[in-house]
């Protein structure tokens, strides 16, 4: 049965991968990215927010089955913050009422294995429990500023999938944490020797190292499906064995 998706992100890396798997399984995917895209909205300001909703909420004549927070960016300081923590809590907070005229609706984010690395408890705490403004103040001298984000981003998913809003209401909400993918960004941190080897030591992937976008999409598009009816709250690390090689039996 052909579904509709409202994606963010879709113009390049796992984003776009996951529309073209999508698309080519029959379902209508609804794009949002700073280009390329049905909806051309910035989230990292409320303006772009509110454009990703009220676009969406048209393009989609108010109901879509499943909704997937890919946008990221890693290029430190508040941006990151706006971006990948509260841009991603406004697309599936903000498109959530979308969500409940489906049979199966769905929500996924996009994290990351970094989410267990190095972070900054400060800011980790501005964005889980203090305001945005808090956050974005932090963030202009916290260290670790992805690696809070989507730390972040994982908890607060841990923290809210069990409401009423979303567990209460049907709505199964999960993540991805991605290790190493091969999209252009890996590529080019790549080209330099030292960077790959110290991205390489903070991401080992003894199970057939970095890998193609299509992984991760078809995990993605998995957990977006009606097929994923009782997985809720979790973050899942497809990362070749990275979270094991950094975390052992630590996590029990």
């Amino acid at each position: 049965m052909p579904r509709t998706y409202v994606i963010t992100g879709t113009a390049s890396g796992i984003g776009r991968t996951t529309r073209q798997l999508l698309e080519s399984q029959g379902h209508r995917v609804i794009g949002a990215d700073l280009r390329d895209a049905e909806i051309i909205a910035d989230l990292s300001s409320a303006e772009g927010r509110q454009i990703l909703i009220d676009q969406a909420t048209e393009l989609s004549e108010g109901m879509v089955d499943g909704v997937l927070a890919v946008a990221g960016v890693d290029i430190a300081g508040p941006a990151t913050v706006a971006i990948n923590y509260y841009g991603a809590l406004a697309t599936l907070e903000g498109l959530r009422p979308l969500l409940l005229k489906a049979k199966d609706p769905r929500a996924v984010a996009v994290s990351s294995i970094v989410s267990i690395h190095a972070f900054d408890q400060a800011l980790v705490d501005a964005m889980l429990d203090g305001t945005e403004a808090q956050a974005l103040a932090r963030a202009e001298e916290a260290p670790y500023a992805y690696a809070s984000t989507k730390q972040a981003l994982s908890r607060w998913i841990r923290r809210v999938a069990l409401n009423a809003e979303w567990a209460g209401a049907g709505i199964p909400l999960n993540a991805i944490a991605p290790g190493l993918v091969k999209t252009e960004l890996l590529s080019r941190l790549f080209e330099d020797q030292a960077t790959k080897d110290r991205i390489n030591a903070g991401c080992p992937m003894p199970l057939k190292g970095p890998y193609e976008p299509i992984a991760a999409a078809e995990l993605l598009a998995f957990l977006a499906s009606e097929k994923n009816g009782h997985m809720t709250g979790q973050t899942i690390f497809i990362d070749g064995g990275a979270d094991v090689a950094l975390r052992g039996d630590s996590v029990w």
